[in-house]
């Protein structure tokens, strides 16, 4: 099986940019299946602090590149919704947040803001010994007393001890972004929750000060905290894709070497 994924094919939710190179590094098995970003590419073509594999091999080693509290070692680990992204010596944490469009952004938090990570609750179900077990969005198992956490609610989970922290149900009123659909990365309140009949999936209407709001699938919503989109900073972006003309001098460097050639 091949090591690369071609830009072109890559989810929409990654941060790359697809007219440059024919091929970008492919994600490693982990969370948050296909729509994982690989590391790498946050490093490289999002913050640019390395500038190929072999940079971003040798800062990993040096222990100080978190995901959600944890050392990362391996540059293909695919990085999601709501991971916690820090570089302990720099002081820098991120919150990987989608942004309008549906790319996935690296929002600025504070130290404290980095200690926990957000997650929607995928599904339930009872386990040996009467225990209930949370799955989240990103396959993360949690063992729970709070029998009132239901599927589609989110909670704040400590990266340290794996403990929830808060608990957001999902319910009218409640603070909701799109992460899919053509209204992702756009937040509002839910003003209505209308379940459908049958197979088909069920709606929320989305409510928005001075805007119409809009109406979207019930899974393309998470429950969010105020605190989970006030950032300290803009959001760090990919850049955009380059011109043709651009491109032929982006194709004649031979620092990205996790790229083939085209043959």
């Amino acid at each position: 099986m091949s090591d690369h994924q071609k830009r072109l094919s890559a989810p929409t939710s990654w941060p790359v940019a697809r007219k440059t190179k024919k091929y970008t590094v492919k994600a490693g098995a982990g969370p948050h299946g296909q729509e994982g970003v690989p590391l790498l590419i946050l490093l490289r073509d999002v913050l640019g602090y390395v500038d190929s594999k072999k940079e971003a091999r040798y800062a990993l080693d040096q222990g100080s590149i978190v995901v959600n509290g944890q050392a990362a070692r391996d540059e293909r680990r695919p990085i999601g919704m709501f991971d916690i992204l820090g570089f302990v010596e720099r002081g820098e944490f991120y919150r990987v947040f989608p942004d309008e469009g549906g790319r996935l952004a690296l929002t600025p938090i504070d130290a404290d803001s980095a200690d926990s990570k957000l997650g929607k609750v995928a599904g339930k179900q009872t386990v040996a010994g009467g225990q209930t077990q949370l799955t989240l969005h990103d396959g993360q198992t949690l063992l729970v007393e709070d029998d009132s956490i239901g599927g589609g609610d989110s909670v704040v989970v400590d990266n340290e001890d794996k403990s929830v922290v808060a608990h957001f149900p999902y319910e009218e009123g409640a603070l909701v972004t799109a992460v899919r659909g053509q209204h992702a990365g756009q937040i509002g309140t839910i003003g209505e929750i209308a379940i459908t009949a049958g197979s088909g999936p069920n709606n929320v209407t989305v409510e928005q000060d001075g805007d119409a709001g809009f109406e979207t699938i019930a899974d393309y919503v998470v429950v969010i905290d105020e605190n989970f989109v006030e950032g300290d900073g803009e959001s760090a972006d990919a850049p955009e894709d380059v011109t043709e003309e651009a491109s032929s001098e982006v194709e004649a460097d031979t620092s990205d070497d996790d790229e083939v050639s085209d043959e």
